[in-house]
């Protein structure tokens, strides 16, 4: 991933967080040493901090790896919170399971094994939060399927949405590409939202509904 800002600006905002709990740090090393997707702590902060400003007890997350984002997520809702984690990789899910039982989230978290739209979409009631960092082909179809969910004064999250810069690189036509400009369109267009990118990391958009 091509960094939106200075590296030595990136390294100074990294360093200005608190040390992060050992398990969050283990998640770190091992995203690294695998190549596994993960928000980041600075990105992980901003979800912790949005669902803790509105009170949120109910988070569901569109893509959630190895639950690094939903480590935060579940330490936001607070006890009696609920986060639902999906995921189409039943390794990835057994791996968060641990981390997120070593860390006493478990029981804040609704682990669900399989495509993540259809996961939402089976789900009942609105949410607080809903998160979404799938595959970024996919991102039109789960903003769809999201939008509607989410409760009023509720936040929509995406992450990835400045996609390392090629999404203003006309050069550039791949489907992932082309996935998170057409989401960005849309989320824009929609009337009952708010919205804002903030360029951090790789680009988070933020989304209020009204």
């Amino acid at each position: 991933m091509t960094g939106l800002v200075a590296p030595d600006l990136d390294r100074y905002i990294l360093d200005l967080l608190p040390p992060r709990d050992p398990v969050i740090a283990e998640m770190e090393a091992f995203a690294a040493e695998h190549d596994v997707p993960i928000v980041g702590p600075a990105v992980g902060t901003l979800l912790q901090i949005l669902t803790r400003s509105i009170g949120a007890d109910r988070v569901f997350e569109l893509g959630s790896a190895i639950g690094y984002s939903t480590a935060f997520f579940a330490q936001a809702v607070g006890r009696g919170g609920q986060v639902f984690y999906t995921d189409g990789n039943p390794a990835n899910a057994e791996r968060a399971r641990g981390y997120l039982e070593r860390m006493d989230l478990a029981d804040r978290v609704t682990i669900r094994v399989g495509d993540a739209v259809a996961s939402l979409e089976a789900a009942t009631g609105y949410f607080d939060v809903i998160f979404i960092d799938v595959d970024k082909e996919g991102y039109p179809q789960a903003l769809q399927a999201a939008a509607p969910r989410v409760r009023r004064g509720g936040y929509l999250l995406a992450d990835n949405v400045l996609w390392s810069g090629r999404v203003v690189d006309a050069q550039v036509r791949d489907a992932a590409t082309e996935g998170i400009r057409q989401f960005n369109r849309r989320l824009f267009s929609l009337q009952e939202f708010r919205t804002v990118i903030l360029p951090l990391r790789d680009g988070v958009a933020i989304a209020r509904r009204e």
